[in-house]
């Protein structure tokens, strides 16, 4: 049986008050009155009862027996009243205060604070409503904690070989040389190549980026993004290809965003695959082109697959930075795909490769006529 809520708990609580209040007055009038009245007639006795000449007393016998049993029901009726409305009010009240108090406790600084349950379906509600912020908000500070721990350890290890190198320069224990000076300018690059990072993930998750969606033939993509990197492949490199069927539908997509990330997964593909093969792979499903960049490279480990779109993770394979990976091209790629209404997944097994495969919509019949006739 579902509880009463707030709106129908105080109609109740006031007309309970009022039938109350309504109540004792009548009762403590029906009963006492009448015995009021009954003490002035009796102090009538031995009187001549004369109509007109007891009519002026009986008048103001009953005035006063009315009078005192209406101040008797007002002083009964209203304490009975303004007491249930208190304990009423303080059962509404409290809960408020509490919520409020915790509140301030957790505008101070302690995001563990919740709001416990309550058996007003509204105040209920709001209390549920605060919890999932309040876990929400804790979660985000947690991960600032954890972005601005790995920044910093990110960070630590380019400028400290800047530092060395430099502090060498300058004391003359080492010599310039355009090795390294060719050291220097790569651990610059990747100050750059995270800064940038970071600005393109932020403005990805603030929602700031712009996405343009429109018609997008898929396979001329894929073809172009095989034919840049063939183009800087060496011969001992992996080979790259395409699988898509060329009556492939058109997607609803920004165009640069997905070649964007494309670009990152096909560069992450060829950073962990040495030798085999990467291959583009392109199919409709369930009203959605799917995408795919599959290697034979060395793989991830299963309980590493939860967390390989997260900002600065690295499975064991890649931790080493020498490879220029930052470790947010994944969690990049994820928000650029989720901006363009699709989802990102991926599937390795160590040793044998890795397949990330995102979708995106299929563009409207409408659209695609359109895109066409153009």
């Amino acid at each position: 049986m579902s509880k009463p809520n707030l709106r129908t708990r105080l109609f109740l609580s006031h007309m309970i008050v009022m039938v109350v209040g309504l109540s004792t007055l009548i009762t403590v009038g029906k009963i006492y009155t009448p015995r009021l009245f009954l003490v002035h007639l009796e102090q009538l006795q031995g009187i001549d009862f004369s109509v007109v000449r007891i009519k002026g007393r009986l008048i103001d016998g009953f005035e006063s027996a009315w009078s005192r049993g209406a101040f008797w029901s007002v002083v009964v009726g209203g304490t009975t009243a303004i007491g249930l409305s208190y304990w009423v009010s303080k059962r509404i009240m409290q809960p408020l205060i509490q919520m409020e108090e915790i509140t301030q406790r957790f505008a101070a600084g302690h995001l563990e604070e919740r709001v416990p349950e309550n058996e007003i379906p509204e105040l209920n509600r709001l209390a549920e409503s605060f919890n999932r912020m309040a876990q929400d908000l804790e979660g985000v500070e947690q991960r600032r904690r954890d972005l601005v721990g790995d920044l910093t350890h990110e960070l630590r290890t380019p400028l400290t070989v800047i530092e060395g190198y430099l502090e060498g320069l300058a004391d003359g224990t080492i010599e310039p040389s355009a090795d390294i000076y060719q050291r220097l300018v790569k651990e610059t690059v990747r100050l750059r190549r995270l800064v940038n990072d970071l600005q393109e993930l932020s403005k990805a998750e603030a929602g700031y980026l712009p996405i343009h969606l429109q018609p997008l033939a898929i396979r001329p993509l894929l073809v172009a993004i095989v034919q840049k990197f063939s183009d800087q492949l060496m011969e001992d490199s992996p080979t790259l290809s395409v699988d898509c069927p060329e009556s492939l539908p058109l997607a609803s997509a920004d165009p640069e965003r997905v070649e964007q990330v494309l670009i990152n997964l096909v560069g992450n593909a060829l950073r962990y695959t040495p030798q085999g093969s990467i291959t583009l792979r392109a199919w409709t499903e369930l009203e959605q082109v799917w995408i795919a960049v599959e290697d034979t490279g060395q793989g991830i480990k299963p309980e590493d697959l939860p967390h390989v779109f997260e900002r600065f993770w690295r499975s064991d394979r890649s931790r080493d930075r020498h490879s220029g990976g930052t470790g947010i091209g994944l969690a990049i790629c994820r928000r650029l795909v989720e901006l363009q209404k699709g989802t990102i997944e991926v599937e390795s097994e160590v040793g044998k490769g890795s397949t990330f495969r995102f979708s995106l919509p299929i563009v409207a019949e409408k659209s695609k006529l359109l895109s066409l006739r153009e």
